[in-house]
């Protein structure tokens, strides 16, 4: 099972499921039953009926409720039993059952996370090992971050990248969703953001050190009705999806535009190459609004409480060369052009606490003076986060060194082309996000993990897949899993779960290394 359960007991005579089974649900548990039924009954093509608590039946019972659990429990635990009775799981809370259910789903055989019966999965019946489960996270985040602005990847993958950070236990999904190289978010004010800035000309070829280019216009956004429904289908999995408009860098796009948000009078286009853009917002007022519009409008399409509004990589040469940006430093009593950023995150910060909403930005915003109650996300390098926790931030760790997914996954030329070598499915798995020497009382402002997959080098899902899975798994586990890991048993259990992932058609990496059909492929 991965990840692994706090707590998990194997004793007793199994549960037998079969046709007509029945799942008996409390009113707080029904759509997780609802789901649970018509992934059982599509693997099995079994009939499955659904009823309220109590009910009971000759061929089994499924039972799930809502207990509240007890104090200081997390709403996201449960408790699983199987025997002979059948199968009784109890949440804390609605999101413990539903993890309740893809506990459940592990033990059965992998042949159950099929779209449709493989011959694999008995007409009949079918045996569930008696089992005794008690679970809960060890970390409140436990995230997957998507990069869908260098390369657009089309939302039927990010519904079915949702589903499987569900079956794995993790429960936000991060969508940068803006940069320099293109605009994803519909703004109905700024209607330009999509018309021009969502698509290049073209991108580069190769790696990005090599200067070439591969004479192909790319581009896409989403429209709010597949953003919305994206948040929707995502709830009902108990995955949020948080969303990220990164500023006051990373804005060539919207600047390509609008270039009356920019600091000269240069025409601009969406940024065909990688890297960092030196072309950044101005912080006039008017450009100040235009954000202000931006997540106005990200606020009706994303009920999240945590809003990301990047901050890293934000050059400053365009503001120390205007004279006009240097004005506005005077005019607001700032010491430098860099203490703009910092003005500008204030700024964005009030603005989103005073909708009941909490900014998230990335180290760099510590650099200025963080809003006193923004989250961090630490990635240039673990020991930030005794940084940002010293200055009394909630952080969450999301280092390049462990947790950049972009990386390849070892110096071998069989993988494919990725911005730097290497980062193992062992390396994640002994990721520990309590950075050493953190004092014990201070270990509550470590708010979780995170994996980030940039796809300046991810051209399609299937790429994409790679380098998220099996890696995810391993985060997965240490984002959920009581401290205490042992790397040789997990390789066990993870042989297991790949056929899981078989049976979903996941392209994950093979643990010996990539397959023919993978090996030195997507040359992006």
């Amino acid at each position: 099972m991965i990840p692994r359960p706090a707590l998990r007991q194997s004793t007793g005579e199994p549960a037998e499921l079969s046709s007509g089974l029945v799942i008996a649900t409390d009113e707080l548990s029904r759509d997780t039953a609802l789901l649970l039924r018509a992934e059982l009954e599509a693997a099995s093509g079994w009939r499955i009926d659904l009823r309220d608590a109590g009910a009971s039946s000759s061929h089994g019972t499924i039972k799930l409720r809502v207990d509240g659990g007890g104090p200081g429990a997390s709403l996201e635990g449960y408790r699983l039993q199987t025997g002979p009775r059948g199968v009784d799981i109890v949440g804390s809370g609605a999101a413990g059952v539903f993890y309740g259910t893809r506990s459940l789903l592990q033990l059965l055989p992998a042949a159950w996370f099929r779209s449709a019966p493989s011959g694999a999965v008995p007409s009949t019946s079918v045996e569930v090992a008696a089992t005794q489960i008690e679970d809960q996270p060890r970390f409140a985040w436990r995230g997957a971050h998507l990069d869908v602005s260098r390369h657009f990847m089309p939302k039927g993958f990010v519904l079915r990248l949702v589903d499987l950070l569900a079956l794995h236990k993790m429960n936000v999904l991060h969508l940068h969703l803006t940069d320099d190289q293109g605009w994803r978010f519909p703004v109905d004010r700024w209607p330009l953001l999509t018309e021009v800035g969502a698509w290049r000309r073209e991108s580069s070829a190769g790696h990005v050190e090599e200067g070439r280019f591969d004479g192909v216009p790319h581009g896409g956004f989403y429209s709010k009705a597949d953003l919305y429904e994206i948040v929707a289908y995502a709830a009902r999995r108990h995955v949020t999806v948080m969303p990220e408009i990164d500023m006051p860098g990373h804005m060539q796009a919207a600047i390509a535009a609008y270039p009356e948000l920019g600091n000269t009078a240069e025409r601009l286009e969406v940024r065909t190459g990688w890297g960092i853009s030196e072309h950044v917002l101005n912080m006039d007022e008017p450009t100040v609004r235009f954000c202000l519009d931006v997540l106005e409008e990200v606020l009706e399409v994303f009920p999240s409480t945590h809003i990301h509004i990047g901050g890293d990589e934000c050059p400053t040469k365009e503001w120390e060369a205007s004279a006009r940006a240097m004005r506005r430093v005077h005019e607001l009593g700032l010491e430098r052009a860099r203490s703009l950023q910092g003005w500008f995150t204030g700024r964005m910060g009030e603005f989103l606490a005073d909708r009941g909403r909490i900014v998230v930005g990335w180290d760099e915003i510590l650099d200025e003076g963080a809003p006193k109650d923004a989250v961090i996300m630490c990635w240039r390098s673990q020991h930030l986060g005794m940084t940002a926790v010293g200055a009394a931030h909630d952080v969450v760790m999301a280092p390049q060194q462990w947790l950049y997914f972009d990386l390849a996954y070892a110096e071998d030329v069989r993988e494919p082309l990725a911005i730097r070598a290497a980062t193992s499915t062992e390396r994640v798995y002994r990721y520990e996000p309590i950075p050493e020497g953190l004092a014990p009382e201070d270990h509550h402002r470590v708010l979780g993990a995170q994996c980030q997959l940039w796809t300046e080098y991810v051209g399609d899902p299937r790429h994409a897949e790679y380098l998220y899975f099996p890696r995810a798994c391993a985060l997965a586990e240490v984002a959920w899993s009581p401290r205490e890991r042992d790397w040789e048993e997990f390789q066990l259990r993870l042989t297991a779960h790949l056929s899981r992932l078989d049976a979903l058609g996941v392209n994950y990496r093979p643990l010996e290394g990539p397959n023919p059909g993978q090996a030195a492929t997507w040359p992006v």
